[in-house]
C-alpha cells in the first residue's frame, strides 16, 4: 500500500501541474487576447473604413463556398455573400456530389444556366459534372462535381476563383457586411499576410432582417448557450491571444481568407483529413519557415461570420469528435515542427502546447476525475489535492469564461438586452457543471479513433437559414432525419 500512496501522490502532483501550467498559458493569451481586442476596436473605425474604398485601397476576393447537402440553408446564405459591402467580389458554390435539392433551389432562385467555360485545373479534384452562371448575379458561379469531400470540393473552387484573396466560407453560414472590407484591409496593409482569420459568431437566437443579423439574443437552449460562451473564449482570448505572439495555427474553416498564390503553391487543401483547415495553415507556416521568406497569419476579432450550432447533444458530440481527430491528424503530420528551433516559437512554443494542452488535455483531465473518484472510494483521497484539482480544473476555467463573456458584451456591445447579459454571465458558471465534463469523455474518446474513423465526418443535423425574416432563428435538429449516406472524406 506504500508504494501505491506514493504512486498517487505522485499522480496527483503532476495533475496540479499540468493544470497550473495550462491555466498560466490560459492566462497570458487571454491578456494578449484582451489587449489585441481592446486595440482594434479603439483604433478601427468605420471613417478607417470608407477611407480604404475612396483610395481604392482593397484587393478582390473570391468567396469559395463547399456545400453537401445544404438545401436548407444554401440560398439564404449565397444571398447574404450577394449583398455583403465590397466593391469587386466573386462567389464560387460547389456542390460536392449533393444529392438533395441543393443545386435545384440555387437554379430557381439566382436563374443559373449552365456555362461551358474552360478551367485550367492547377489543383487536381474529382471530376466536374457541369457549372452553371447565374443570369441576375454576374459574380456567382455554381459548380456541380462527383463527391470528393470538403478539401476536394475547395480545390475545385480555387481553380475556378479568379481573384488573388480566396475567402473559404461554409455553406451554412452568413457573413456580416462589412466582414469582407473588415479582414482585407490585413492584405492591404502587409503584403506579407498570407492568411487571415475571421470570427465565429452563432445564428442561433439572432433575429434576421434582410437576410442580415439585425439583434443578437441568446438561444433559448442551455446547450446552444454554451456554445456561445466557448466561441467567445476560443475567438477573443484564444486565437486573438496567438496571433498578436504570431504563432495562430489554426484558421476557422467556417471562415477564413487566404493568398491564393499561396495556397496553390503549397498544394491546395489536403483531402484526406477532416482537419483540412488547420492542416494547410500549417503547411504554410511550413513553407515560408522552411524558405525564410517574410509572412504572418493573423486573426481579427471583429470581420464575422455567422453559422448554427449544434441544438442537440448527439450532433454536438459527432462536432466535437471531428475537431479532436482533426486536431491530432494536423499535428501528426506536422510533428517535425515539435520541438524543432528551426520554426522559431511555432516550433518551440505553439505547436508544443497543442500537443501537450489541446491534444492531450481531455485524457490528463478523464484521468484527473477518475482518480478523484477511485481514491475517494478506497479512502485515499487527498483533500489537498481534490480541493486544488477544482479550483484548477473547473473554477479557474469559470473565471476565463467570465473574461470572454466581458469582452463579447461590455468590449464588443453584442447584447443589447441585460436579460441576455446576465443569462451569459450566469452561463460561464453552469457549463461546468456537467456539460464540459461530457465533452471532455467526447474528446476523450475520439483520441483513439483517429485511425478508426480516418476521413469520416458524422452527419450534421441543421434546421437551415430562413430565407426571409421570420423573427428569432431558432435552431432544432429535425426529428426522425436519417442519416445522409456516407461518402469519402464526410460520412
Amino acid at each position: 500500500m506504500k508504494a501505491w500512496n506514493i504512486c498517487l501522490l505522485l499522480f496527483q502532483q503532476g495533475v496540479l501541474l499540468y493544470f497550473a501550467s495550462i491555466n498560466l498559458l490560459y492566462a497570458f493569451f487571454a491578456w494578449r487576447g484582451l489587449r489585441a481586442v481592446t486595440i482594434y476596436t479603439r483604433e478601427l473605425s468605420a471613417l478607417a473604413l470608407k477611407d480604404l474604398l475612396e483610395r481604392d485601397a482593397y484587393k478582390p476576393v473570391s468567396i469559395l463556398v463547399p456545400a453537401y447537402n445544404e438545401q436548407g440553408s444554401i440560398v439564404a446564405s449565397v444571398r447574404s455573400f450577394l449583398n455583403l459591402q465590397f466593391p469587386q467580389f466573386e462567389v464560387i458554390v460547389v456542390s460536392d456530389g449533393s444529392t438533395d435539392e441543393s443545386v435545384s433551389r440555387m437554379v430557381a432562385a439566382f436563374a443559373l444556366v449552365e456555362d461551358d467555360r474552360l478551367v485550367r485545373r492547377a489543383i487536381e479534384h474529382r471530376p466536374e459534372l457541369r457549372s452553371f452562371r447565374s443570369l441576375r448575379h454576374p459574380n456567382l458561379t455554381v459548380v456541380e462535381k462527383q463527391n470528393g469531400g470538403k478539401a476536394d470540393a475547395l480545390n475545385c473552387a480555387l481553380n475556378y476563383a479568379r481573384f488573388p484573396i480566396v475567402c473559404a466560407v461554409d455553406a451554412d453560414s452568413m457573413l456580416d457586411v462589412e466582414a469582407l472590407l473588415r479582414a482585407t484591409r490585413l492584405f492591404v496593409q502587409d503584403e506579407s499576410v498570407v492568411a487571415v482569420g475571421g470570427t465565429i459568431r452563432l445564428l442561433n437566437g439572432a433575429r434576421l432582417s434582410q437576410g442580415r443579423v439585425s439583434e443578437l439574443r441568446l438561444p433559448s437552449r442551455w446547450i446552444e448557450r454554451f456554445q456561445v460562451l466557448e466561441y467567445a473564449r476560443a475567438f477573443f482570448t484564444g486565437r486573438a491571444g496567438w496571433s498578436a505572439a504570431g504563432a495562430l495555427l489554426i484558421i476557422s474553416g467556417a471562415f477564413g481568407l487566404f493568398r491564393r498564390d499561396a495556397v496553390l503553391l503549397v498544394g491546395g487543401y489536403r483531402p484526406d483529413t477532416v482537419g483540412e483547415d488547420m492542416e494547410l495553415v500549417m503547411r504554410l507556416h511550413r513553407h515560408f519557415r522552411e524558405r525564410k521568406l517574410p509572412y504572418r497569419v493573423l486573426s481579427s476579432p471583429d470581420p464575422i461570420c455567422w453559422t448554427e450550432a449544434p441544438a442537440d447533444m448527439n450532433t454536438l458530440r459527432k462536432q466535437r469528435n471531428r475537431w479532436q481527430r482533426g486536431l491530432l491528424e494536423a499535428l501528426w503530420i506536422h510533428r517535425v515542427m515539435f520541438l524543432n528551433p528551426r520554426y522559431g516559437r511555432l516550433g518551440m512554443i505553439a505547436v508544443p502546447y497543442f500537443w501537450i494542452f489541446e491534444a492531450f488535455s481531455p485524457v490528463v483531465e478523464v484521468l484527473g476525475y477518475v482518480f478523484l473518484v477511485v481514491s475517494f472510494l478506497v479512502g485515499d483521497l487527498f483533500p489537498e489535492f481534490a480541493l486544488l484539482f477544482l479550483l484548477l480544473a473547473v473554477l479557474y476555467g469559470m473565471l476565463l469564461s467570465q473574461l470572454a463573456a466581458g469582452i463579447e458584451m461590455l468590449l464588443l456591445s453584442r447584447y443589447d438586452r441585460m436579460r441576455d447579459r446576465v443569462l451569459l454571465f450566469a452561463t460561464g458558471f453552469i457549463e461546468f457543471l456537467g456539460y464540459r465534463q461530457l465533452l471532455t469523455w467526447e474528446r476523450f474518446v475520439a483520441t483513439f479513433q483517429v485511425r478508426a474513423k480516418h476521413g469520416k465526418w458524422g452527419a450534421m443535423n441543421r434546421l437551415g437559414i430562413p430565407l426571409e425574416d421570420h423573427g428569432t432563428l431558432a435552431v432544432a435538429p429535425p426529428k426522425n432525419a436519417p442519416e445522409p449516406a456516407p461518402r469519402p472524406g464526410k460520412a
